[in-house]
């Protein structure tokens, strides 16, 4: 990875893709036949099945369109007792398996949403107790030790909407309950101000926790809306609550700005979610736009 850069990237979730298989979605071969067009170089697989799991077949794909790979993305639930491990690692393995095959250094960690990502329906209390953040801890602390030792993969934990992580308060708690060897954040912007908290004092107050970015803004009219009305996540997404930067919040200068004080490499990965998209035809344009306003933020910003 190029030293001292913000490299920025992007996601199947910035052509509208959540699930492994979905006809709302934007197909696989498009998806990155789109993302060479719009001339970015580094990818995420999303979620995993959605892009060839053959490490064979996925390689030649990306070198055909001369793409990387920057990270995979996992989902765990280690809030809910120390079975999930089980439950968590077998599907953790195999993304991390085709993740170190693709070169990739990370893996970024979801976790589960206190309601239904697609229905929107209430699946447990909003709120953890304690010995909830207890499990969470252990779980999170054994995944990172896991995914160092087994594959030479570090764990970017992502705040989420619609979580139990997702306010600053819950990210702050995260983050001191957690081992710092072992976890790191990927500070996604748009849900860290979908939550109420600021992705620059993150950066600035928790320099060495900061692994990975996702860079995407939210609408704060729309916010508001969602705000007063308690909508969903998913229904959020479906108004339009993501949108195109430099249209929303956070200011993303003012972030790149913070990340490259840093004075490390850092990816920054556009994921817009859009999921479901209007048309097949809405991300290209919009990652292009995206790409460009990007790159004009930062002295040390760059595709590759």
């Amino acid at each position: 990875m190029t030293e001292n850069k913000l490299i920025i990237g992007t996601a199947p979730d910035s052509w509208g893709v959540w699930f492994p298989e979905d006809d709302a979605q934007t197909p696989w071969q498009r998806f990155l036949d789109e993302v060479a067009e719009a001339g970015y170089k580094w990818i995420e697989l999303g979620p995993y099945g959605y892009l060839p799991a053959d490490p064979e077949t996925l390689a030649k794909e990306l070198k055909e369109r001369d793409l990387q790979v920057s990270a995979g993305t996992v989902f765990t639930a280690f809030h809910r007792g120390v079975d999930q491990w089980d439950i968590a690692w077998e599907p953790a393995r195999k993304v991390a398996e085709l993740t170190a095959a693709m070169g990739a250094q990370h893996i970024v960690v979801i976790p589960a949403l206190w309601r239904d990502d697609k229905t929107g329906e209430a699946l447990e209390s909003r709120v953890l107790t304690d010995k909830q953040w207890d499990d969470l801890a252990a779980g999170h602390n054994r995944l990172g030790e896991t995914l160092q030792r087994d594959f030479g993969l570090f764990q970017q934990f992502h705040s989420h909407a619609d979580s139990h992580v997702e306010t600053m308060a819950d990210i702050e708690k995260f983050l001191a309950v957690t081992d710092p060897k072992l976890v790191t954040l990927c500070l996604d912007t748009g849900h860290a101000e979908y939550g109420g908290a600021s992705s620059v004092e993150l950066i600035e107050k928790y320099p060495d926790r900061i692994g990975y970015l996702h860079l995407k803004q939210v609408d704060p009219e729309l916010l508001a809306k969602v705000r007063a009305e308690d909508m969903t996540f998913k229904d959020a997404t479906a108004a339009g609550v993501m949108c195109e930067p430099p249209h929303g919040l956070p200011d993303l200068s003012k972030v790149i700005e913070a990340a490259e004080k840093l004075g490390r490499p850092l990816y920054g990965i556009v994921e817009q979610d859009m999921y479901p998209v209007n048309s097949f035809d809405t991300p290209l344009p919009i990652a292009k736009r995206t790409k460009q306003y990007l790159l004009g933020c930062g002295s040390r910003t760059v595709i590759s």
